[in-house]
C-alpha cells in the first residue's frame, strides 16, 4: 500500500473562516489543502446568502481590533478580486440605551465614524422603520455582500496554489503522538483514504464538536436553526440602513431577542431575531421556522417596520453554532487548530480571523487570550 499523501496545511471545512485561512496560508507561499464535504454556497451551514451585516457597535477591544483589521483585508480581497464586496451604507443601532452608549463610547474612543441621533431624527431619516431611545449611526459599517466573498476568497486561495477539495468527508484526526502532525481520514468520491499533515486547522462548523471530540477538549457548542426572512418594501424610495435593535427588558416579554438586518440587494430586507432557534443536529435538519417563530417575527416587522409588508417573508434557514459566552473559539492544541464558535455574529470578521488562524497553524502567533481556550473554562 502506497503512504498517505501529506500535506503541509490541511484545512477542513470549507465555509467562510475555513476559506480565509486557506487565503491567507496559500498567499504565504505554504502547501495547503482545503477539504469541504458540500458544494459550492451550500445551504447546509452558516456561511451561504447573499449579505451579512458588517457591524461594529461592539465595545470590547478584542472584536473592534478584529473589525479594523477585517475591513481592511476586505478591501485587499476587493482589490485583488475586482469585486466590490462591502457595502457601506451606515448601521443603526437602537432600543438599549445602556448598549447604545457603552459601543458609542468604544468607537469613538477608536475615531471611529459614529454619532448619536434620537428616534425622531433617525425616523426622518430612515422613514421605513421605528426607533427607541437613543441611536448610533455607525456611518463605515453596512453589509458584506456574503456569496461574492466566498467565491472571491475561494479564487484567491487557489490562484496562490492552495488545493480545494469538495465531497470530501472527514471521517476522524489523529494527532501524532509526538506532536508532528495528524493523521486524517476521508470518505469522498474514491472512497475512503488517509492523508497526513504537518498542521490541521478544523473551521468545520456546526460539525466542529464531532470532529474533535477526543482529540481536542472544547467548550459547549450549541448549534441551532435559525431563520430570519427577507421582506418587501412597500416603497422603492426608501432608503435602509443596517440595523441592530437590542430590545430592552420590557420588549423581551413580546419579543425574543435582539433584532438585526440589512438591505439585501434585489432580495428585499433582511430581518430575523438573534439566536431564537431550536437545537439541531446539522445532519438532520428541517429547513423551516416553526409557525410560531413565523408569526412573531412578522408580528414584529408589522409594528417597527412600517416601510416593509409584513405578510412577504422570504425565509432562510442557516445554522448558528455558539459558545456560552458568545466569544469565539481560535486556538491551537498541538498539530491542531481549531475555528469554533462564531455564534452567529463571525461573518463580518472572517479575513481577520482567517489571518488569525494561519498564524496559529503556521506558529507565527498565538490567537487573542480572549478567545483561547482558556477564557471558555
Amino acid at each position: 500500500m502506497s503512504a498517505p499523501l501529506h500535506i503541509e496545511h490541511l484545512v477542513i471545512g470549507g465555509g467562510a473562516m475555513g476559506l480565509a485561512t486557506t487565503w491567507h496560508l496559500a498567499a504565504r507561499g505554504h502547501q495547503v489543502r482545503l477539504l469541504e464535504r458540500f458544494e459550492p454556497h451550500h445551504t447546509r451551514g452558516a456561511s451561504h446568502g447573499s449579505t451579512r451585516n458588517l457591524n461594529n457597535a461592539y465595545d470590547e477591544a478584542a472584536y473592534l481590533d478584529l473589525f479594523d483589521e477585517a475591513v481592511t483585508l476586505w478591501r485587499r480581497l476587493e482589490a485583488e478580486s475586482g469585486q466590490q464586496l462591502l457595502g457601506l451604507h451606515g448601521l443603526v443601532t437602537h432600543g438599549d440605551d445602556h448598549v447604545v452608549a457603552s459601543a458609542h463610547d468604544a468607537l469613538v474612543a477608536r475615531g471611529a465614524a459614529v454619532s448619536l441621533l434620537s428616534a425622531s431624527d433617525a425616523a426622518e431619516r430612515w422613514s421605513g422603520m421605528r426607533f427607541a431611545g437613543n441611536v448610533l449611526h455607525s456611518r463605515e459599517a453596512g453589509i458584506v455582500h456574503a456569496a461574492r466573498a466566498l467565491a472571491a476568497l475561494e479564487d484567491g486561495a487557489i490562484r496562490n496554489g492552495a488545493i480545494v477539495e469538495r465531497g470530501e468527508r472527514v471521517l476522524d484526526i489523529a494527532p501524532f503522538a509526538d506532536g508532528s502532525g495528524a493523521r486524517v481520514r476521508t470518505e469522498g468520491p474514491d472512497g475512503v483514504r488517509e492523508l497526513t499533515a504537518d498542521r490541521v486547522t478544523v473551521t468545520a462548523g456546526a460539525w466542529a464538536h464531532t470532529l474533535l471530540d477526543g482529540v481536542i477538549e472544547l467548550p459547549q457548542l450549541t448549534v441551532t436553526e435559525e431563520h430570519p426572512a427577507h421582506f418587501a418594501a412597500r416603497s422603492a424610495a426608501l432608503v435602509w440602513p443596517s440595523f441592530n435593535h437590542m430590545l430592552p427588558e420590557s420588549l423581551l416579554a413580546e419579543y425574543p431577542a435582539p433584532v438585526y438586518g440589512m438591505p439585501s440587494p434585489g432580495e428585499g430586507v433582511k430581518v430575523g431575531f438573534h439566536a431564537v432557534g431550536d437545537i439541531v443536529d446539522p445532519d438532520a435538519r428541517r429547513f423551516r421556522a416553526s409557525d410560531a417563530q413565523r408569526d412573531t417575527l412578522r408580528r414584529y416587522v408589522a409594528e417597527w417596520f412600517p416601510g416593509l409588508d409584513p405578510e412577504t417573508p422570504a425565509e432562510i434557514s442557516c445554522t448558528y453554532t455558539s459558545t456560552a459566552s458568545s466569544r469565539f473559539v481560535l486556538d491551537t492544541v498541538g498539530p491542531i487548530t481549531v475555528g469554533a464558535g462564531f455564534s452567529g455574529h463571525g461573518f463580518k470578521f472572517v479575513p481577520a480571523i482567517g489571518r488569525v488562524l494561519a498564524d496559529a497553524a503556521s506558529g507565527r502567533q498565538a490567537p487573542p487570550e480572549f478567545f483561547r481556550l482558556s477564557a471558555h473554562r
